[in-house]
């Protein structure tokens, strides 16, 4: 249940908001309606995401990859069934995404780059992180420097939405059948 009403003031920006979610995703996205009870948090989360959008310099089912490692490592059910609604979108193989939260047990499942991306996440995820100087180095090689950059900000755009839908209580919303993050243990 979520820790916040997701009935926020019914003002122009968040009936616009809702509009939008609606007209894009079938429905009105949680965790807007649990920001929308801040209008200046609402709007930067809104630029922030649509800047987030226009990033190109990787591929997109790598930064796909990466965003779903992150969600899964901070147990973000809310990002998790999300995620396999964007990668059903973006055709990317639900049989690989579905095998993102438990990769290391699946590693066959995914090629070299993929692993060292889904590694690199979740090194950057870990509340110390535990990035190393030869995995980052590993992946400026393969990625070159752009794609570098935007993967890491891309994991940590994924970490703030992941805590943030997390501290709010938000669940799945139905995008996916399969959204529940699998255990680690």
């Amino acid at each position: 249940m979520a820790r916040i009403p997701l009935t926020p003031p019914s003002t122009l920006l968040n009936r616009l908001g809702a509009w939008y979610s609606r007209r894009t995703y079938g429905k009105v996205l949680d965790p807007g309606l649990a920001v929308g009870h801040n209008p200046r948090v609402l709007l930067t989360y809104v630029r922030t995401e649509r800047g987030a959008a226009k990033w190109n310099r990787l591929d997109p089912g790598l930064k796909h990859l990466a965003v779903m490692a992150a969600a899964a490592r901070i147990n973000c059910s809310w990002c998790m069934d999300f995620g396999h609604w964007e990668a059903d979108a973006l055709g990317l193989p639900m049989d690989k995404i579905s095998r993102v939260p438990r990769w290391r047990d699946h590693r066959d499942a995914f090629t070299d780059l993929e692993l060292l991306v889904l590694d690199y996440a979740e090194a950057m995820t870990e509340t110390e992180p535990r990035v190393t100087d030869e995995l980052a180095a590993a992946l400026i090689e393969r990625l070159g420097e752009a794609a570098f950059v935007e993967l890491t900000a891309m994991v940590g755009l994924e970490n703030y939405r992941s805590r943030v839908n997390s501290a709010f209580g938000l669940t799945s919303q139905g995008f996916s059948d399969s959204c529940a993050v699998p255990s680690r243990a």
